[in-house]
């Protein structure tokens, strides 16, 4: 009976270690993280575009994460923008950091291309502004209609890419999507991002 009441007990401390180390330390830590003054919240049209980012898969292809130069110095090559920092992601519930970059970074998406039209032509038909693009068409979000109503927003989409007949509008799936890769915009400052030591020495920096 001890030895049972002693396995109890060394299983309860042991769970109650994890709970410590891996839920209310982090919890703690990311709740401290200052919050770059100039990130906005999601906008509803945006948080309807993410759950589209979502239900589609975006994340295993694209990630939201541009890295530190030291670690990986490919993202600022590419345009990629500043490392991210944890506040940043103080609206992201999930995070949708991304693990695969099978497609670009999308951190700041919104800011190398802030047009709309440019969005849903990509999203419709990838190739027709990026030729060596493998990103697959997403060609269910939108339809094809033989007249534009009003208020539907018609996509022009470049020859060969469109369809022979009718006009290309986007749903209001694809339409939120846009807008929700439009906000990715982190390019404002971000205070807690580690700043290089100006006044290193040559022989204090160790490769």
């Amino acid at each position: 009976m001890k030895r049972a009441l002693a396995i109890m007990v060394g299983a309860a401390l042991i769970l109650l270690l994890a709970m410590l180390t891996l839920v209310v330390m982090p919890y703690i830590q990311m709740s401290s993280e200052e919050v770059p003054e100039d990130l906005k919240p999601y906008t509803a049209q945006q948080l309807k575009g993410r759950q589209v980012y979502i239900a589609n898969g975006c994340i295993y292809c694209h990630s939201q994460q541009p890295r530190d130069p030291s670690f990986a110095p490919g993202d600022k090559d590419r345009g990629w923008g500043r490392p991210s920092v944890p506040g940043d992601y103080k609206y992201d519930e999930p995070h949708l950091l991304g693990t695969m970059r099978t497609g670009p970074d999308l951190f700041n998406i919104g800011a190398r291309q802030p047009s709309i039209d440019w969005q849903l032509i990509h999203l419709y038909s990838p190739q027709a502004v990026v030729p060596d693009s493998i990103m697959p068409p997403h060609r269910f979000l939108f339809k094809t209609v033989d007249k534009v109503a009003e208020g539907e927003k018609e996509v022009h989409i470049p020859p060969p890419y469109g369809p022979k007949k009718g006009h290309v509008v986007a749903t209001d799936k694809a339409l939120a999507l846009a807008e929700y890769l439009l906000g990715l915009d982190h390019t404002y400052p971000a205070p807690t991002l580690p700043q290089p030591d100006v006044n290193a020495q040559p022989d204090d920096i160790k490769e």
